[in-house]
């Protein structure tokens, strides 16, 4: 039986057209960026609908506010399926336990992160800022062969969860540090191969510590939310911070990794500094 023969059960077709198509699923858990007011009655049914739907889904969620706060998570209401937040996900070779309302992260990025770690060279030196559960640092390690990989989270539920997922991985080459990038950047005395900068909001902010870290010849990673008319911002927002250092800078590729609303996208900047 398909999803739309699960929902004529109890839904008119006026309803069904407003069921959302768009979902992630995070390991068992799937959650709605988007659910309709108008639904809000029937909203456990559609949940049921799609655990009967999707077998190897056991939580229906829906965003009851948007990514808020200081560490950029969202709001979640469980509308059918087991009473659990935390979950099991895998993808490109690891496991990453998380709590999908406690922690920021996001299941659409995960290509992103393996081109990432095809980039990364044998014996790269690696620093991930706003590192999360360490997604990033465990796709690379895992899809890679860099020397090691360090990685900054200012949440520490989002550090203790990157904590589990380093040892239920068995990586031995990265080395995680909980605070803010601020304070604990200064204090690592040496310079790396790469630097990431995965900040789901304001990551410009950072650049001016993000660059000094970098050897010359070392490339960044620098990730904003543009209109696709302003793309060229962000190469400006890079080759400006690298002025102000005085360190050259030359853009090596512009990726979109996702749509985020629309016209608007995530996008990576490639640079090497020099």
């Amino acid at each position: 039986m398909n999803l739309n023969d699960l929902l004529k059960e109890s839904l008119t077709q006026e309803e069904i057209e407003k069921v959302p198509t768009s979902y992630d699923v995070v390991g068992d858990i799937l959650i709605f960026a988007d659910f309709p007011k108008e639904l809000k009655k029937k909203q456990r049914f559609v949940g049921n609908c799609f655990l009967k739907y999707l077998k190897q889904v056991k939580v229906v969620c829906k965003k009851s506010k948007k990514y808020s706060g200081e560490f950029r998570t969202p709001k979640l209401t469980i509308i059918a399926g087991v009473r659990r937040k935390e979950t099991l996900y895998k993808e490109n070779n690891v496991q990453i336990m998380l709590d999908v309302e406690k922690c920021y992260f996001s299941p659409r990025l995960s290509n992103e992160r393996l081109r990432i770690a095809k980039l990364v060279q044998d014996r790269e030196e690696v620093l991930v800022m706003f590192s999360g559960v360490a997604p990033y640092p465990l796709v690379i390690s895992r899809n890679s062969k860099p020397k090691s990989v360090f990685a900054i989270e200012k949440n520490p539920i989002a550090s203790k969860y990157a904590e589990q997922n380093v040892i239920l991985n068995k990586i031995k080459n990265i080395t995680l540090f909980c605070g803010d990038v601020m304070v604990i950047l200064p204090k690592i005395i040496k310079k790396f191969d790469r630097v990431l900068m995965p900040l789901p909001r304001d990551a410009q902010d950072f650049l001016d510590i993000a660059i000094p870290k970098l050897k010359k010849g070392g490339i960044l990673h620098f990730y904003d939310f543009l209109n696709e008319s302003e793309f060229d911002k962000a190469k400006a927002k890079v080759i400006g911070a690298c002025k102000k250092k005085k360190r050259r800078c030359e853009i090596l590729d512009l990726v979109k990794c996702g749509q985020y609303s629309p016209h608007t996208f995530r996008i990576c900047v490639d640079a090497k500094i020099t």
